[in-house]
């Protein structure tokens, strides 16, 4: 009996060095484990930190590299002068000089043309206007800033609802070439928030207030992904109390029409919501097609 005891107690502390040792092991695995964690945590709050200070120090030279360009300011018109197909020569001559930036003022010659509507406030015409494109199955980009945007945003979600592009009209309409950079910026940014918080849209066409327009602010909206559209077509329909009537309206409309044309229309005017089908009437009798504008 003596040897069994002996034999058991030899045995036991045979195995209790075995299991502390494992033990020891598997707690030393933890503590490993725990410093590796810790690192890693650490490396990706450096790596958050480095890549932060990196997209910072980026804008920053973007913004360096753009003071560089010229800011002198040019207001847009496309002029009366057109070529034998009824396209201003200036738009020919103001897409090759600063397409380079995304700029548009005039489309390839075909029998393509868009339709676009600067909206700075409501007068009460632009569901007429979303009206007459429904019934005409034709698609257009509505300009908005970002008043507009606040006070109609039954409309502008209509807008969107019926497949139209909403483009950003800047957030106070101011001149983009008077501006510092870091302003200009925030106009097109700021309206840019504004609709994607509250429409869940994503706008890719800036329109300069007012035409008004600098290479510098070209390659600044290029810079923020977006393409500067202006226009082939405009006549003077912004203000409300001086309408020409529908007649001439649609006269000035129709005689705009050409190959690859953008047509800048103001939806505060009546003229405009009461032409409109007319017009797009007599533009596909012509052989044109409205294409949305991208």
């Amino acid at each position: 009996m003596k040897k069994i005891i002996a034999v058991l107690l030899a045995f036991i502390l045979l195995i209790l060095p075995i299991s502390c040792g494992k033990d020891s092991d598997d707690a030393g695995s933890a503590a490993v484990s725990g410093k590796e964690s810790s690192a890693v945590t650490a490396n990706t709050t450096k790596s958050a930190v480095s890549q932060a200070k990196n997209q910072s120090t980026g804008s920053s030279v973007s913004l360096a590299k753009l003071e560089n360009l010229d800011n002198a300011k040019q207001g847009w018109g496309q002029g009366k002068q057109v070529d034998q197909n009824n396209r201003p020569i200036s738009c020919a001559q103001f897409q090759n000089k600063y397409g380079k930036y995304g700029a548009l003022f005039i489309k390839e010659n075909t029998k393509k043309i868009y339709l676009t509507f600067d909206e700075g406030y409501e007068n009460g015409y632009t569901s007429k206007i979303l009206d007459s494109l429904k019934e005409k199955k034709v698609p257009a980009v509505f300009f908005v800033t970002y008043d507009y945007a606040k006070r109609n945003p039954g409309l502008v979600q209509r807008m969107i609802n019926e497949g139209h592009v909403v483009g950003n009209h800047s957030y106070t309409h101011p001149s983009m070439p008077t501006l510092s950079l870091s302003k200009a910026s925030g106009e097109i940014t700021k309206m840019h928030e504004y609709v994607k918080d509250n429409f869940n849209y994503t706008m890719t066409l800036f329109r300069p207030p007012m035409g008004e327009f600098s290479e510098r602010t070209l390659a600044l909206a290029q810079s923020l992904g977006y393409k500067s559209v202006f226009w082939s077509f405009a006549y003077a329909d912004w203000d409300p109390k001086k309408q020409i009537g529908a007649d001439k309206a649609y006269k000035k409309i129709v005689g705009g029409l050409h190959g690859g044309a953008i047509y800048l229309l103001h939806a505060v005017s009546k003229d405009n919501a009461a032409v409109l089908g007319s017009f797009i009437d007599e533009a596909k009798k012509q052989g044109y097609a409205f294409a949305k504008l991208s």
